[in-house]
């Protein structure tokens, strides 16, 4: 009987994970396709840097970034807040009520917070994140006066996100996020919704986890504000007629959608020592298809070593040398649960950029 069981169990996450696949696939196959501006050759290629909202592709936490944003399948020793950038089944991983704060020191002077609160009620668990970009005061410049002026204006990135997972058997997770997405520039504003959902599968007692997840499904970001109205003379105006303010309509940008399907094998060693090596494949709406490998090192459920690369036919237009590295500390104080993390991506033109998480789970 129990072999049944298992055999169905077994059956059941195949079935469930090559459903969201195909399903997920159709999607970001549809938003690739000529249709929309790009071309049946090369789709995402053709498309490249026509997306908005492309702070949803940079990564938010140092465990995330450290493995090359190879955790799609999700590692068993992740904390939940921090397994849902990646895939929302992710959240599962919570078993209680846990915290999280992550800062990005992002290029160009630019800061991101990242906050996570999370609680798990029996085999559901509802989590609220939110992250907020700070890009400082930018000099304004205007096409009657290209030069920098002594006056600033302030740029706001912020996205906040809810989500719901749950743990379908003893080996199949599901979950999904809703994220609001709210721009601020100047006088501008946008604001818009989009999805996330994803699936985890453990394959039994093997160390073996697949995990599949669609990101940022999404209609468009539309701006709107006074920032669009022009004074203007209307064609065949009296030259001694009054300006008229005519207002402009921002055309909208789609989201960067994307499916990623990872695999992850566990393995423990001497000495309470373990092993994990990552995969990763990534269909971007919006450009090449990225893969990733990684690898990370945990001696006795305390220190953490990680490093991962992420490739693609585009590495070389963009500022990052593909590779990064990282390391974390897991302690216990009080039945607390701690972690603390720390990642570097290594780039071109720019600093570093630099990852510090800080999670907590009661």
């Amino acid at each position: 009987m129990k072999t049944y069981r298992r055999f169905f169990q077994l059956s059941a996450g195949i079935l469930a994970v090559t459903g969201l696949v195909l399903m997920s696939g159709s999607i970001v196959f549809a938003q690739g396709t000529g249709e929309l501006g790009g071309g049946i050759d090369k789709p995402n290629t053709n498309r490249a840097g026509t997306n908005g909202a492309a702070e949803l592709l940079v990564p938010l936490t140092a465990r995330y970034s450290a493995l090359g944003g190879a955790t799609t399948s999700v590692l068993s020793q992740m904390n939940g807040l921090e397994a849902l950038y990646a895939n929302p089944a992710g959240l599962t991983n919570n078993q209680s009520t846990s915290a999280l704060f992550s800062r990005l020191q992002y290029v160009a002077d630019i800061g991101v917070n990242y906050f996570g609160l999370a609680q798990r009620f029996g085999d559901n668990n509802l989590a609220l994140t939110i992250s907020a970009w700070d890009m400082g005061e930018i000099h304004r410049q205007t096409e009657l006066d290209p030069e920098k002026a002594d006056a600033t204006f302030r740029v706001s990135f912020i996205n906040a996100g809810l989500t719901f997972a749950r743990t379908l058997t003893d080996r199949i997770a599901a979950g999904a996020t809703l994220k609001i997405v709210n721009h601020t520039i100047d006088d501008l504003t946008a604001t818009g919704i989009v999805f996330d959902a994803g699936m985890t599968y453990v394959v039994g007692e093997t160390g073996l986890r697949l995990g599949v997840a669609l990101k940022n499904i999404g209609n468009e970001l539309q701006y709107s504000g006074t920032g669009l109205g022009r004074r203007v003379r209307l064609p065949d105006q009296p030259t001694d007629a009054s300006v008229n303010t005519v207002q402009l309509e921002s055309e909208g940008v789609q989201y960067p959608t994307l499916l990623n399907f990872g695999v992850a094998y566990e393995r423990e060693m001497v000495a309470g020592a373990s092993a994990t090596l990552l995969g990763n494949f990534r269909s971007n709406s919006f450009e090449d298809d990225q893969f990733s490998g990684a690898l990370e090192l945990g001696f006795r459920n305390l220190l953490y070593v990680r490093g991962g690369y992420e490739y693609s036919r585009q590495n070389n237009e963009t500022f990052y040398k593909g590779y990064a590295f990282g390391g974390g500390l897991q302690l216990e104080f009080a039945g607390t649960e701690i972690n603390l993390d720390y990642s570097m991506v290594p780039t071109d033109y720019f600093d570093n950029i630099q990852f510090i998480t800080v999670s907590a789970q009661l």
